[in-house]
């Protein structure tokens, strides 16, 4: 068990400049900093990464030469050092999204630049990625320049574990798969989004009913109503993370849901912030709050420490962190420190308390 005032985490990075891969850090919740940032592993461009429930194990995107794929690591959850396991490498570019059931019995892998989505069975034993049951190509694309072809952004499991969820920006759809027991995947439900919105990532409300959708290209957070015996999502709402009078270049990132289903954050790169909504816990529909700096240029992810008292922002183009105290009433987040250096960050992950 960790120290209820240190928590440990991990940070992908793009290995550009001086980044050498995966960095760990320990967020000290009496001093509220960051502290003791560190190599844990080196590896080409582990973008994105997932721990285990249990914090067995972390499995990372890796480019390797002109291949690209999975790395399963075994975890020391008092260091945060990582030990490689295998990797799992198809030839071309690399993922930019894993994700693991709460059993840790699959990977699922989304793929921006090849339009795929992939399933992988874990060894139990060991925790190394077997090769692909499933590897689906997706079709189609959308108005906007950059949805040329499908681009795969997110792929992770509903809370019933029925289905994966797969955000596809490319086409403008998120799309539901059933998952069998051996992990392959069948298509059940297609959602269309507003055409040239970009959906990139999803996070589901604590009651499993709800769904929000961040965009990349409209900048807007969609609230999806969620159908757990058919995997059917519709949408209810499409509202704006970025001021009305904000004309200049912006990205939507991250999201990511307060625990007790109050609260969303959604992240702009341009504009450089975190917008913050409420949840009506009755209907789900979002009200706008707050939005605040994130003191850097193009916030590529943030995260809710296992407390939830703070969130940590990592700003991928000015290669530093940022500590934010927030206030579980009001959702509002108040800047701590933000001068935190890590090289590209792009995705940050904190280890599971028990």
């Amino acid at each position: 068990m960790q120290n209820t005032n240190q928590y440990l985490g991990l940070i992908g990075t793009y290995t550009k400049g001086e980044s050498k891969g995966i960095y760990s850090f320990t967020l000290n919740t009496g001093e509220r900093k960051i502290e003791n940032v560190q190599v844990a592993a080196e590896l080409g461009n582990p973008t994105y990464l997932t721990i285990t429930n249990d914090n067995r194990c972390v499995y990372s995107v890796v480019k390797d030469g002109d291949n690209g794929g999975v790395a399963a690591f075994s975890l020391n959850p008092a260091t945060g050092e990582l030990s490689e396991i295998n990797r799992e490498l198809s030839p071309g570019a690399s993922p930019c999204h894993v994700s693991v059931d709460r059993e840790s019995r699959y990977v699922f892998i989304a793929n921006y630049h090849k339009g795929t989505v992939e399933s992988h069975v874990i060894n139990r034993e060991d925790g190394s990625i077997q090769p692909a049951v499933s590897v689906i190509q997706h079709e189609g694309n959308g108005p906007d320049p950059r949805q040329e072809k499908p681009h795969t952004h997110y792929a992770a499991v509903t809370p019933n574990e029925k289905f994966l969820a797969v955000v596809e920006l490319g086409s403008d759809a998120v799309i539901t798969y059933e998952v069998a027991e051996d992990g392959a995947l069948t298509e059940v439900s297609r959602l269309s989004t507003h055409p040239g919105s970009g959906p990139r990532h999803l996070v589901f409300h604590p009651n499993h009913k709800f769904a929000y959708v961040m965009t990349e290209f409209s900048s807007e957070v969609i609230f999806l109503t969620f159908d757990g015996e058919t995997g059917r999502f519709t949408a209810k709402q499409y509202i704006s993370t970025i001021p009305a009078d904000f004309t200049e270049n912006n990205q939507g990132s991250a999201i990511h849901i307060s625990s007790d289903g109050r609260f969303i954050y959604a992240g702009n790169r341009g504009h450089n912030s975190i917008a913050i909504f409420s949840v009506n816990q009755e209907t789900g529909e979002l009200k706008f709050v707050d939005r605040i700096s994130t003191e850097g240029d193009w916030p590529r992810d943030f995260s809710l420490d296992p407390s939830e008292k703070f969130i940590i922002a990592s700003n991928q183009e000015s290669g530093n962190l940022v500590l934010f105290a927030r206030d579980k009433n009001t959702g509002k987040l108040t800047l701590l420190q933000s001068d935190v250096k890590v090289p590209y960050p792009v995705c940050v992950k904190f280890l599971h308390v028990k």
